[in-house]
């Protein structure tokens, strides 16, 4: 039988009032927060650059079915900066400092930036920057496990939604790739 839920609230308030500096990292805290910070550095700059590639894809679209792919690209932009914002965030609530710089931004990001020429480049060379943030997305999660809960959800749901973003492009692929053969 499981035992009741029980903390030790003295000790937990002294400590709370000792390090109250601290923020959001408590005495519960397991995880190495600088290498926390480093790795929501790199999931930052990869959602920089997945935003600017979709919009630089929402822009160039061009073409019979451009304007429902470019609204689709536009839509994925604005939930990837959406993410960008909350890893920025989340590396300040750990007391560290969100990377913006744009000097080495594409060496930080697990993802590359690819422009394409047709819509079929550019949909292709967004499905692969998905699937690459779903797979490193992931390996966080499992590193992450329960030493920081907090990081880990935020990142469970970024990777929900490029789960989504990937099955988006998946079936756009197909439309697209399918009325091109047919030509």
């Amino acid at each position: 039988m499981k035992q009741p839920f029980k903390s030790d609230l003295e000790k937990i308030r002294k400590r709370a009032r000792a390090k109250m500096m601290d923020g959001a990292v408590t005495g519960a805290y397991r995880a190495d927060v600088k290498k926390v910070i480093g790795v929501l550095n790199e999931v930052l700059a990869t959602e920089i650059v997945c935003t600017l590639r979709y919009k630089n894809h929402h822009f160039m679209a061009k073409g019979i079915n451009a304007q429902p792919v470019a609204a689709e690209f536009l839509l994925h932009a604005n939930e990837e900066q959406m993410h960008a914002d909350w890893v920025a965030q989340r590396i300040t609530q750990l007391g560290g400092v969100p990377n913006f710089n744009p000097v080495g931004l594409a060496t930080r990001s697990h993802a590359e930036y690819t422009e394409g020429d047709t819509l079929e480049e550019m949909i292709t060379e967004d499905l692969v920057a998905e699937r690459i943030a779903i797979e490193t997305y992931g390996d966080i999660i499992r590193w992450l496990g329960n030493d920081d809960v907090t990081t880990r959800r935020i990142i469970e749901d970024i990777l929900k939604m490029e789960e989504e973003h990937a099955d988006d492009l998946a079936n756009l692929l197909e439309q697209i790739g399918g009325q091109s053969r047919k030509k």
